[in-house]
């Protein structure tokens, strides 16, 4: 079977481990380090580079150079280096490509296949995309694995026979996760999980930078912020504060000659404390606890019984982070796992349990949860965008549940079951993540006839969703790869020559002219695409069923 690494994408910095010998192990880069900035940027000679080379030119040219590429995972925003722009997955890809090249020759055999962890509070729009950039980079995605998850396995392949209550607290770069786990004769269990995909040490430097900037300006009346250049040297040194104030109880800022004005240069000259720095976080690290609370809710399980605290991701080297958590739990975590390797170490050994060489009947079996809520939408009294929740979050998978639902009308004989993903009551606030038609229900009075909808989701990340009528058997099914890339949409410009377009060809016509009013209304965009592409196809109902929700959205 093809070796398969197991990658740490993060934030910050980027890991690769192999399973060996019985152990995973760091993957050395090109460099010959075992952390690579996750950094890309254009050099002088219009050559893409990757990690400590484009780190190294972040102060001389920022225009050109990409950091923090993993917050933009899922969004429409684009990275614009030199004279072009990039989307988030295209320079994720490039990062995953560096490694898998390095991977290759450090082990002196193509590298096609990878698990990738991802935070566990990444929804399936930010997975599907850090799937996409896996395969963009040449590999075959076996696994996307939460992050918190693949620590656990780090921890728990040396911990065979605890059993224990095991809670993960992942501070990174960028994102905050935490997990709660069940450890029992080999098994890891978990329970629940929760975050905050816009917290970690990334914001951290933000306050910094924010106070130095703030103190610069208070000094010499010169605002920072309108200076590219300055900036780029500002956040470097506030890297470096933050990270020198983990050992030291204060820290000089000196950054000469950091910028001019009237013909007269300008230094930074400025001590923080670490005192001083736990101000300006406090209400950062205090962010952590309702995560915390949400998974020792949904898991049941109760501060008491946590037998330990793991911490993992660099931002928990922040001492002012251990005392709140010490504080918070009234327990002491622990160091029992690399906070910088072991996400990329668990990774390694899920990709050796895929692999073969770890055998998980005997050895090593993990269970997950999905951390968010799935459901369908359904009409509550007069709210047709109420979403009927099927699959609560941090439900264990796999798992199958089904409810049963009535017909909405006299003669009504199809249903749209549109499925949902996300934590809101209202369909608008979550994600659309697959549809169908359910044809042929025998057309009688409004209630009179039952539809069930089945939702399994199993651990390889496949969520199959089927529509049964009740009273004739009759049912309908989709398949939904929830770690598959999202769908690409079709040319539906010929949409003006079908059949149908006659019948829709004033209201679409509207609903551009509305769009254009309404610029990033990301809804009706999609449904008036949906719309077009069902005139298309010639589907009268779902284009007429569609014109009714546009109409909605709209204000008519």
């Amino acid at each position: 079977m093809d070796t398969i690494i197991g990658i740490d994408l993060g934030t910050s910095t980027t890991e690769a481990a192999i399973y060996q010998e019985g152990k995973p192990v760091i993957i050395l880069n090109f460099d010959g380090k075992e952390v690579t900035p996750s950094v890309v940027g254009i050099d002088d000679t219009g050559n893409m580079i990757v990690g400590e080379k484009a780190e190294a030119q972040l102060l001389l040219a920022p225009e050109r150079t990409a950091r923090e590429v993993k917050r933009l995972i899922g969004t429409e925003a684009m990275v614009t280096l030199g004279k072009r722009n990039y989307s988030p997955v295209e320079i994720s890809s490039m990062i995953l490509s560096y490694v898998r090249n390095y991977a290759g020759r450090y082990l002196d055999r193509d590298i096609s296949r990878a698990v990738i962890s991802v935070p566990a509070y990444f929804d399936e729009l930010q997975r599907q995309e850090t799937m996409e950039a896996g395969r963009a980079a040449g590999f075959m995605v076996d696994r996307i694995i939460n992050e918190p998850t693949a620590a656990a396995l780090s921890y728990g392949l040396e911990h065979m026979d605890e059993e224990s209550y095991v809670l993960v607290y992942d501070l990174g770069g960028g994102t905050f996760d935490v997990t709660l786990l069940e450890m029992f004769e080999g098994v890891l269990e978990v329970k629940a999980s929760s975050g905050d995909n816009k917290l970690g040490g990334k914001d951290f430097d933000e306050r910094l930078i924010q106070y130095l900037t703030g103190q610069f300006q208070d000094k010499n009346g010169i605002d920072l912020t309108k200076d590219t250049f300055a900036m780029a040297r500002v956040r470097d040194e506030a890297l470096h504060c933050k990270i020198a104030l983990s050992t030291e109880e204060e820290y000089r800022v000196q950054l000469p000659v950091l910028v001019t004005k009237d013909n007269i240069p300008y230094a930074m000259d400025e001590v923080v404390t670490r005192a001083k720095f736990e101000e300006l976080i406090q209400d950062l690290v205090a962010r952590t606890h309702e995560p915390i609370d949400v998974v020792l809710s949904d898991s049941g399980i109760s501060a008491e019984q946590l037998d330990k605290i793991l911490l993992v991701g660099g931002s928990t080297r922040v001492p002012l982070v251990r005392r709140d958590i010490e504080a918070y739990f009234g327990k002491k975590p622990e160091a029992a796992v690399d906070p910088d390797y072991a996400v990329a170490q668990g990774a390694a050994i899920q990709a050796a349990i895929i692999s073969g060489q770890i055998d998980e009947s005997s050895e090593l079996v993990m269970t997950d949860v999905n951390p968010y809520t799935l459901g369908v939408r359904a009409l509550r009294g007069y709210d047709d965008e109420y979403m009927s929740v099927i699959i609560p979050r941090n439900k264990t998978i796999p798992t199958t549940k089904k409810r049963k639902f009535y017909t909405s009308w006299d003669g009504q004989t199809m249903a749209v079951i549109e499925v949902y993903q996300g934590e809101s009551s209202s369909i608008r606030y979550n994600h659309c993540i697959g549809e169908f038609k359910l044809k042929g229900i025998p057309a009688r009075a409004a209630g009179k006839e039952e539809i069930e909808v089945a939702f399994s989701y199993n651990q390889n990340g496949m969520l199959q969703v089927t529509g049964t009528i009740v009273s004739t058997g009759e049912e309908v099914s989709i398949d939904i790869d929830m770690l598959k890339t999202k769908e690409k949409r079709v040319d539906v410009s010929g949409w003006k020559e079908a059949e149908l377009a006659s019948d829709y060809r004033s209201f679409i016509r509207r609903a551009e002219r509305w769009l254009k009013g309404h610029e990033g209304d990301k809804k009706v965009d999609d449904l008036l695409y949906r719309m077009k592409k069902a005139v298309l196809e010639e589907d009268d109902e779902l284009a007429e069923d569609i014109e009714g929700q546009l109409r909605y959205y709209m204000g008519e």
